[in-house]
C-alpha cells in the first residue's frame, strides 16, 4: 500500500505529519478518525479531521495536495455516499407552522 505524508491543522494534532495510505486514486479519506482512549477507562474520544486542499497551482488552479484540518463538531453525516436512489437524510426536527398545511395565512379569517 502506498502511503502519503500528511500535514494535520488544528485541534490536538496541530503540526503533526502523519504518513496516511492513499487509495487507488491516489487521495487520501476524506475523513480521518483518531480515537483517543479515556484516561477514566470510558469509551475512546473521537478526534475528526477533514480533508482540505494544501494549495492551488497558479497557472490552472489543480490542487497540489492535501491536509487535515481539525472538525471541532465531528459530524459524521456529511461523509456518506448520497446516491440518486438512496433514501433521503433524515431531517432535523424543525418546529411546527401555525396551520396544518404550512400556509402562513389563515384560512379561516
Amino acid at each position: 500500500m502506498k502511503s502519503e505524508d500528511t500535514p494535520f491543522e488544528g485541534g490536538p494534532m496541530d503540526g503533526r505529519v502523519l504518513p496516511v495510505l492513499v487509495g487507488p486514486t491516489g487521495h487520501p479519506p476524506k475523513t480521518y478518525r483518531i480515537p483517543v482512549p479515556d484516561a477514566a477507562g470510558g469509551p475512546p474520544t473521537v478526534l475528526v479531521y477533514r480533508r482540505v486542499p494544501r494549495g492551488h497551482s497558479k497557472r490552472l488552479g489543480l490542487i497540489q495536495g492535501w491536509k487535515y484540518a481539525f472538525d471541532p463538531t465531528g459530524d459524521t453525516t456529511t461523509g456518506r455516499l448520497r446516491w440518486p436512489w438512496s433514501k433521503p437524510a433524515p431531517r432535523r426536527h424543525r418546529t411546527p407552522d401555525a396551520t396544518p398545511d404550512g400556509n402562513p395565512h389563515d384560512p379561516h379569517e
